[in-house]
């Protein structure tokens, strides 16, 4: 599967949005989009206007690039919400959402939903008492989500539940800090994901 392997800083500043993929550095003055908030390239200061076309590509490429998939996989997923009963955007945010590297990011186990993947396919996580290592795992309400025993000394996690404040916790889980366990106590709704998304456009975008 492709990678990409270049400064995520510029992923940031392509999409004209902080899009958190450093973790902390996000949070601080060496942030790249706070010190230069334009596009990247030698043009980057002078790109025109996007089309309707254009409009679409580039919040799908900002929400795959949020979650970090690839282009197959998201595709799949949507198709997937397409299949489902509701509304398709709202079930493809939802799936995003459920995906286990982000759960573990946004139970604050981790920094950034890159450190979650790594950490996941390297068998520190837990769910309901079983090894999952399959980052694109989908939980499922009333799932229970855990540090294996020698996982719970890990330094980056340890620093990222001490400023798990900062982030806070969705209303849809709940997080055990002291025992580092976290409960999925309903599934996403919409109005939980606050990131700026306009996912209409993405269902315009593959309804061509």
């Amino acid at each position: 599967m492709a990678r990409y392997r270049g400064s995520v800083c510029r992923l940031c500043r392509r999409e004209n949005m902080k899009l958190f993929l450093k973790g902390d550095r996000c949070y601080s003055d060496k942030c790249a989009f706070d010190r230069r908030g334009y596009p990247p390239g030698q043009h980057g200061q002078r790109r025109g206007k996007y089309s309707d076309y254009g409009i679409q590509l580039r919040e799908k490429q900002k929400v795959r690039r949020i979650y970090g998939v690839s282009e197959k996989q998201f595709r799949l997923m949507f198709s997937a919400a397409d299949r489902q009963k509701g509304i398709t955007g709202t079930n493809l945010l939802s799936n995003l959402e459920r995906r286990l590297d982000n759960v573990v990011y946004r139970l604050g186990f981790v920094n950034s939903r890159t450190q979650g993947r790594h950490l996941v396919k390297h068998n520190h996580f837990l769910v309901n008492g079983k090894k999952v290592n399959i980052p694109s795992y989908l939980v499922k309400k009333d799932d229970v989500i855990q540090l294996r025993e020698k996982s719970k000394n890990v330094q980056i996690i340890t620093d990222a539940l001490s400023a798990v404040v900062r982030r806070g916790i969705p209303q849809w889980m709940s997080l055990d800090k002291d025992n580092m366990k976290g409960l999925i106590s309903g599934m996403p709704a919409r109005e939980d994901i606050t990131i700026p998304i306009q996912e209409q456009l993405i269902v315009e975008l593959y309804s061509k």
